[in-house]
């Protein structure tokens, strides 16, 4: 017979509760923790996370905590499923509440601000010799959530660690597949945020199906030449995680990130986008952080510049769009193997 494991999933929004639901949905014991006691009881209640999917039925292996220190009580593993600006502060909280074999696995995709810190990193710095991975790839939730086949990407140096998470996850709706480059991983989940917010500039500007295929493959180009000056592995974005991620990301009305770039090309100012939104869009804090360590060491990353000074410098939408995307630029593939 199979281990029955005991989860913790850390964050209840739609990628939280669709995770923690698959994982209910294999035969495991899943605690979904959240904030928000009104919430959590709803859940419970109701078997669906109204605020988030609703219509999603919920499995009775998963149950809503609202006491973070009840929620991991001798858990097996916990997924961290929270914003990037919050996830240190709950990861500290996390130190300590768990065994020290626990399983740390982050959901989350973006950079911290002080010091351009990775969540594979903060986690190394706040729970010191305890497994980790990180989960990425084109996961929109709410497809997820309908049954749409769907793939992502666990990434871990630990051998055990993949197969743990590909045996938890796997499903005939919901593939896992494996990478041993954490920071490869991790930094397509994030820098496809700032691409997205592009790519919804573009879809409001009415572009062509030719520029989306050169935005695209610029964004690609782009993403993999920082990835190296951050020591990660060019060869990952070839993956779920860095084109796949980017193709869904960049075309879907679905994705935050999308929709802020859309709405800011039609006229309406960032903070009023952004205060009209339930979930957090990470690509806008993701762009200023990358445009800066960018900067500091010299990366060329021109479509990133060119939405920086839409958003931050209020340039004009349409002249720095259409700037950026004919600039050329001498080499195509930067990475060839010979």
């Amino acid at each position: 017979m199979e281990r029955t494991y005991r989860v913790a999933v850390l964050g209840g929004g739609s990628f939280g509760t669709v995770i923690g639901n698959i994982i209910a949905e294999n035969g495991h014991s899943v605690r979904l923790w959240l904030r928000n006691r009104e919430r959590a009881q709803e859940i419970n209640s109701a078997r669906e996370n109204h605020e988030y999917l609703p219509g999603y039925q919920l499995s009775d292996n998963l149950v809503a905590y609202d006491v973070l220190a009840a929620a991991v009580s001798e858990v097996d593993l916990v997924f961290v499923a929270v914003p990037s600006g919050s996830f240190r502060t709950v990861v500290a909280e996390l130190s300590g509440l768990v065994a020290p074999e626990a399983v740390i696995v982050s959901l989350t995709k973006g950079i911290e601000a002080d010091g351009f810190k990775l969540m594979s990193q903060i986690l190394r710095e706040e729970m010191p010799g305890h497994p980790i991975g990180v989960l990425s790839g084109p996961n929109l939730a709410g497809e997820i959530a309908r049954g749409h086949i769907s793939g992502s990407v666990i990434a871990s140096e630990l051998p055990a660690v993949t197969r743990l998470i590909h045996d938890l996850l796997h499903c005939p709706a919901f593939l896992i597949y494996s990478s041993h480059d954490m920071y490869g991983v991790e930094l397509g989940g994030a820098l496809k945020n700032v691409y997205a917010i592009l790519s919804g500039v573009g879809a409001a500007l009415d572009f062509g199906e030719n520029t989306v295929g050169m935005l695209l493959t610029r964004a690609l180009a782009e993403m993999s030449r920082f990835a190296v000056h951050m020591g990660a592995n060019p060869m990952t974005f070839l993956g779920l995680s860095g084109v796949g991620d980017l193709v869904v990301t960049c075309s879907s009305p679905l994705s935050r990130n999308y929709r802020v770039g859309m709405a800011v090309a039609h006229g309406q100012p960032l903070e009023d986008v952004l205060a009209g939104m339930d979930q957090v869009a990470e690509g806008i804090n993701t762009l200023a952080l990358v445009k800066c360590e960018a900067d500091r060491r010299g990366v060329d990353m021109p479509l990133v510049d060119g939405l920086y000074r839409m958003l931050h410098e209020q340039q004009p939408v349409e002249a720095v769009f259409n700037a950026m995307m004919s600039t050329e630029e001498a080499q195509d593939v930067e990475f060839v193997v010979r």
